[in-house]
């Protein structure tokens, strides 16, 4: 399906969000990375109760490393459907998503109405 619902300079400016948001994205995750790393359990450096603290932090570190890579993966998605002229339709039902959704989550691959019924 052509892009037809989106005018040239919305579907540009839909693209330069996406951009942005990729590397964003990127940013984060490299910054999250570090935090991700195994916990060193050297007692003699770190004491039982902080190494469980730290051992906490690591695991919310990669839960959040799962996060952006999930949601860096919906945009690689969306740029690539940009490309192939797939953006801007529903997966579900291929209506027309439209602008506003899109300038609010670019990354949408759903309308507002299939996406509250999969809600």
């Amino acid at each position: 399906m052509p892009t037809e619902s989106l005018t040239g300079p919305q579907l540009l400016e839909l693209r330069t969000d996406l951009s942005r948001l990729k590397s964003e994205l990127t940013n984060q995750l490299a910054s999250v990375q570090i935090d991700s790393q195994p916990v060193k359990l050297d007692q003699q450096l770190v004491g039982r109760l902080s190494r469980m603290d730290a051992m906490q932090q690591q695991q919310m570190a990669v839960a959040g490393q799962q996060q952006v890579k999930n949601h860096l993966r919906k945009v690689m998605l969306a740029l690539n459907a940009i490309e192939s002229e797939d953006y801007s339709y529903c997966s579900e039902c291929g209506e027309d998503i439209g602008f506003p959704r899109l300038k609010v989550q670019p990354e949408a691959k759903f309308c507002l109405k299939c996406q509250q019924a999969a809600e």
